[in-house]
């Protein structure tokens, strides 16, 4: 092949049987994005090849892992207008659609992952070939930041795809797999590797027929059977997300509706204006700045390299059994201790169930399933890098196991406690380099729940600590640095809130109302709901502990129910009873809740952040943000906690606290830490004046 030209991030060559390869490899950037110079330099190499005319052109990726990662996010910040946003879609649009309109075939080569722009890229190309691969997912995750697809892909997921399955790739933003992108029409050929160039050539000389519309799919088009499905996307939509904090997947089954058979580019403008609407908007702007936030979580865990090859769990109950599963279904080997075997087993069944979900055939079930052994002598400490204690929460029974591991670890290896409140000042004493000990505070359920809280004092070793960071990095978790303090960063917070709901629940709320205005506000549970989802006998530990450390009241339900080991879902029965897993929640009939009934449960959560932001339990405020919305699902769209007080106003939410104080006891009293948040703000004010 003779080059012919390059710009800074694209590269055209020719191919011997007068196929033009025009390659994608974004300078200095891991993946590639479509940012705007990468689309200017793409517009620049359409002029050529249309003045050319080749017999046909293969468009790749220069990058190792993927073709297209999407658009450039970074670019989305600087955008705060609707003309601009929707100046911004037409460019991206009308750059599409001519990859389209060229007159020889065009055949897109995926060599790995092509998501959002990416895709739409692929799509505009009249035919797309992709790598036999489980990491070559094709997908539309646009919905995950407030917006849809705004580059035709609301025209075309549906046409190559299908209505029904093209509308719910954009409503759930899952990627699919090779076979599956296959079957639904997406790209045209599943080839090996190595075969991948040579197979996209070939089809650009020699293209498939083109697919026609299939009786169902005309049908489906019809005005009045759009209108019928689209109510049915609806209801589906409202059972995950409510309309006024997510307007995205509302937004593209309204497309749909409204213009699924009008003419192209009718289609194509709407899309770029209900794009432009989107992107402006708060909950956009929000998770925008959720996005960032991960980012800068994922960065933590990159201070060194992750060196964990063997982890030795000891303590196999629920949190315990699940983090030794979830490592050994990210390929780590692990031993799991427990008193006896007994013990062990039920954790080995339940980590089977998690790889029999996550695993893709029978060698990889089969290869997870061999990485996790008993190990009730525990003989694996000698050979593990990092050994995880996840025993009861008894400070003297963890001290007295450390001195027995401290004693057998190899040299170098690290010792870590999943503890979910107890202070590793008081854990650490007994080891002979106690600054060695950290914290890995994982989260129920582990599988799905993707922070994970690194403790340390102020004296622990920066190394441990890196290497803590590192580690949850390495089994794909999101690492924050907590100081060690009751409740760390996630329970501190979440006490209050849980307590309050059953303070509410004293007073004669109905459970049910106190779970729906949490849920209305944005939420994904209710508090009470949630206590019964970790365990009331959790929840109770917890609030005991922060009872003590902060004068936090405990309900005296809350120990009855406890007493008689009602301890929510494990059991069957909490606050309510559990059928088939889901919770029977009575109906509250005509009963009114109290107007200030939101503010009561949510403010005390906010107070608890500004404290641990105060008292320096985690770096920043952005940070505290990070942890609380990835450790307890606080509502995305806001952007976090403080963001949202911040957007509330810091000194409406102070002085809500204080009107809640006089009416309902001292506990909401707005902590200092506020103070230095309304100077913070005061301050970015002026700066952007």
């Amino acid at each position: 092949m003779n080059e012919a030209h390059s710009t800074t991030h694209w590269r055209v060559e020719d191919d011997p049987r007068g196929v033009v390869l025009l390659t994608l490899d974004k300078a200095d950037a891991t993946a590639n994005v479509l940012s705007g110079d990468v689309m200017r330099e793409l517009s620049d190499c359409l002029d050529m090849l249309e003045a050319r005319a080749p017999r046909g052109l293969v468009i790749r990726s220069g990058k190792a892992k993927g073709f297209i990662a999407g658009a450039d996010i970074k670019e989305f910040t600087s955008i705060h207008s609707l003309d601009d946003a929707v100046r911004l879609v037409r460019l991206g649009q009308g750059l599409i659609n001519r990859i389209e309109a060229l007159p020889f075939p065009v055949v897109a080569a995926l060599n790995g992952f092509a998501l959002g722009g990416g895709l739409e890229l692929a799509m505009a190309c009249h035919h797309r070939v992709i790598v036999d691969d489980p990491k070559a997912v094709v997908g539309l995750p646009e919905v995950r930041l407030g917006i849809h697809p705004g580059f035709g892909g609301t025209v075309r997921a549906p046409r190559l795809a299908g209505v029904i399955e093209g509308v719910q790739m954009m409503l759930t933003g899952r990627a699919l797999r090779p076979d599956r992108a296959l079957r639904l029409g997406l790209v045209d050929k599943v080839v090996a590797r190595d075969k991948l160039v040579d197979s996209a050539v070939a089809m650009a000389l020699n293209p498939p027929p083109a697919r026609k519309t299939s009786l169902k799919e005309r049908f489906l088009s019809f005005a009045p059977v759009r209108g019928i499905i689209a109510d049915k996307m609806v209801k589906q939509v409202a059972r995950q997300a409510r309309r006024e904090h997510y307007p995205a997947p509302y937004a593209i089954v309204d497309l749909w509706r409204r213009f699924g058979s009008a003419p192209d580019q009718e289609r194509y403008e709407q899309e770029a204006q209900s794009f432009a609407r989107l992107m402006i908007g708060d909950t956009a702007q929000n998770l925008v700045r959720v996005f960032f936030l991960q980012d800068r979580m994922k960065a933590l865990g990159s201070r060194r390299k992750a060196d964990v090859a063997h982890v030795h769990v000891v303590g196999a109950g629920v949190m315990g059994g699940d983090i030794a599963a979830w490592c050994a279904l990210r390929g780590l080997e692990v031993t799991l201790q427990d008193r006896e075997l007994r013990y062990v087993e039920p954790a080995l069944e339940r980590a089977r169930k998690l790889f029999e979900r996550k695993t893709r055939g029978e060698v990889a079930l089969n290869e997870a399933i061999g990485r996790l052994r008993a190990d009730v002598e525990g003989e694996g400490v000698a050979r593990a890098d990092l050994v995880i204690e996840a025993i009861f929460e008894d400070a003297e029974a963890k001290k007295a196991l450390y001195r027995d591991l401290d004693s057998r670890m190899k040299p170098g290896a690290l010792l870590a406690t999943n503890t979910s409140s107890i202070r590793l000042e008081i854990l650490r004493d007994s080891l002979r380099e106690p600054d060695r000990l950290i914290g890995l505070h994982f989260f129920n359920p582990v599988a799905k729940m993707p922070l994970v809280e690194v403790i340390h004092t102020a004296s622990t070793d920066q190394e441990a600590v890196d290497r803590g960071l590192a580690f949850a990095r390495q089994i794909d978790r999101l690492p924050l640095p907590c100081l060690s303090a009751p409740g760390f960063l996630v329970n501190r917070v979440l006490g209050p809130y849980m307590m309050e709901a059953f303070l509410l629940a004293e007073e004669g709320v109905p459970l049910a109302v106190i779970d729906a205005t949490a849920e209305e506000f944005g939420m994904p549970m209710g508090p009470v709901e949630l206590a019964d989802t970790v365990g009331l006998d959790v929840a109770l530990h917890v609030g005991r502990i922060l009872g003590e450390a902060f004068g936090l009241p405990v309900p005296d339900e809350l120990n009855q129910m406890v007493g008689k080991k009602n301890l929510g879902r494990k059991t069957g029965e909490g606050f309510y009873v559990y059928q088939d897993g889901k919770a029977v929640k009575p109906e509250a009939g005509d009963y009114t809740a109290p107007p200030d009934l939101c503010d009561r449960l949510i403010l005390p959560l906010l107070n608890q952040v500004a404290a641990c932001l105060r008292e320096g339990v985690v770096e920043d405020a952005d940070l505290a943000d990070a942890g609380v919305i990835f450790g307890t699902g606080f509502a995305p769209f806001t952007g976090g906690p403080l963001h949202y007080a911040r957007k509330r106003g810091i000194s409406d939410v102070v002085a809500t606290m204080q009107r809640l104080a006089k009416s309902h006891g001292d506990r909401f009293l707005p902590d200092a830490g506020w103070d230095q948040l309304a100077g913070d703000a005061d301050a970015a004010k002026q700066n952007d004046d």
